[in-house]
């Protein structure tokens, strides 16, 4: 189990290396994926055809947020310093 709720969980013998949706072989990533793209909700727990509850979408998504939010400076620009014209 990884996630508040128990919904995600990283199992060895279930897609190696991968985070999945517990007991199912649907990977997280996938399910972000189409967030990301826009999909909604409903459309992506019809994609699963009722493998996946809604909570676990929520979850995938704090979860991506949580560590956008611990990582974020490693995604930062370097900071800007001006030049000085002679």
């Amino acid at each position: 189990m990884y996630g508040r709720s128990g919904a995600t969980s990283w199992d060895p013998a279930v897609c190696p290396g991968k985070l999945t949706f517990r007991r199912t072989r649907i990977l997280v990533a996938d399910v972000l994926e189409q967030v990301a793209s826009g999909m909604a909700w409903e459309t992506i727990l019809g994609e699963w055809r009722g493998s996946l509850p809604r909570e676990a979408i929520a979850e995938a998504v704090r979860l991506a947020s949580s560590t956008f939010l611990n990582h974020a400076d490693e995604f930062a620009p370097p900071p800007f310093t001006r030049s000085k014209v002679s």
